[in-house]
């Protein structure tokens, strides 16, 4: 999850304007100023004197003024740090964090704590070589050549409105994870969101359009689409996608992406029916990464009894809607958070473990989970106060 950025500490340079006038403030030292001190040769010029002064000074404010202006001139370069975790049991502000209507809800105690991180640098706000140097040298800091994580020319307003983007899918994915995880039956499809460059699917595929089949096969997630395409090694599909109500068939021909991977050229999202309404209030935060904690607070929510037994628990990790966990930036900064929160647990993406490794605070212990059912099982583990230790790790295979 991404936090609104936080403020860079500034140095205050009027210290050394002042220190600059002082230096330069007394008579031109050296061998002139000895011999007019030893002999009787009248007092030194006071216009050459004066002009010396004032040089002097001038070019210390000039030294100041630049260095103060290197100091601020933005850089490419993006810094993480740890930012606030929320319990997704409790409430943001006024308003609970998981409000469900129309099915029955069950009051949860203990923290199932979703962690953050703060982003400062890149289209949301520059960060300068000040701030970036002092991240170097803070180890709870992390900083990153600006395109590793906005592609070259992101506007502020394109960032934003995808990280918005993200949490919401988050959301929706977190809701259907969680009722296949308690066996609830919801609708689900694929629907066409845009055509990359080049599509073999141009003048056939629209936005709006819903897959219903491919070569006769009902399509009921995204893996039944990429198995057909790879059992096919580029031969022709029949894909049928509904339009305005109306079944269309189209013949697709895939294309290699240059990976030997075969392709149909869409983007594509999920579209959900689901039993009973979820709402999930979080202000000032977007990004995918809460969707593991959402997941979690979700089956707390709608289930009998306490999942955490009152304990202390974060995490982080994407959520699919088939329940699998995926990787996240920040972790880092996100174990760092957990452990000021007040967190003993932590559930961690495996594709995370090279991260991890060698950067867990004291006092943490952190459980690596590929899924939500794992993550569901580590958190009723540490309620049931059975003994953790052996937990999947990121020090264990």
């Amino acid at each position: 999850m991404t936090a609104t950025r936080g403020e860079h500490p500034h140095k205050d340079h009027s210290s050394e304007v002042d220190d600059a006038a002082t230096v330069h403030a007394g008579p031109p030292e050296g061998p002139a100023a000895g011999v007019a001190a030893a002999g009787n040769y009248g007092p030194p010029n006071r216009r050459t004197g004066d002009r010396r002064v004032s040089v002097m000074m001038l070019s210390g404010v000039l030294a100041v003024g630049l260095g103060i202006a290197a100091a601020t001139i933005p850089v490419p370069y993006v810094v993480e740090r740890a930012g606030p975790t929320f319990n997704t049991l409790d409430r943001s502000g006024d308003t609970p964090v998981i409000s469900v209507t129309g099915h029955e809800t069950y009051p949860a105690k203990g923290n199932l704590d979703l962690t953050t991180v703060y982003v400062e640098g890149g289209p949301t706000g520059p960060v300068s070589i000040v701030g970036v140097f002092g991240a170097w040298l803070d180890r709870s800091k992390s900083v990153y050549p600006q395109e590793l994580i906005y592609p070259t020319g992101t506007t502020k307003e394109q960032a934003e409105e995808q990280s918005s983007v993200a949490m919401t899918t988050s959301q929706e994915n977190a809701v259907a994870s969680a009722l296949r995880e308690l066996n609830i039956p919801f609708g689900q499809q694929l629907q066409a969101a845009g055509l990359s460059n080049g599509s073999p699917s141009a003048g056939k595929v629209q936005d709006g359009d819903i897959f219903e089949t491919i070569n006769g096969k009902p399509i009921t997630s995204l893996t039944v689409v990429q198995e057909e395409l790879a059992a096919g090694r580029g031969a022709p599909v029949t894909l049928v996608v509904q339009r305005a109500g109306e079944s269309l068939a189209q013949t697709i021909t895939p294309k290699d992406n240059g990976s030997g991977r075969y392709i149909l050229g869409i983007m594509l999202k999920y579209v959900f029916t689901f039993p009973f309404d979820v709402k999930i209030s979080l202000d000032k935060v977007g990004g995918p990464s809460a969707g593991l904690m959402f997941a979690l607070g979700i089956v707390d929510t709608v289930t009998p009894g306490d999942l955490t037994g009152g304990k202390h628990i974060a995490g982080t990790g994407t959520i699919s809607p088939d329940g699998t966990v995926g990787p996240i930036g920040g972790i880092r900064q996100k174990m760092l958070g957990a452990r000021a929160g007040g967190a003993t647990l932590f559930l961690a993406p495996a594709d995370n473990c090279d991260e991890v490794a060698g950067n867990v605070p004291e006092g943490l212990q952190v459980v690596k989970v590929e899924n939500l059912d794992q993550a569901r099982s580590a958190v009723e583990r540490a309620a049931s106060s059975q003994d953790t230790a052996g937990l999947p790790s990121c020090a264990s295979n």
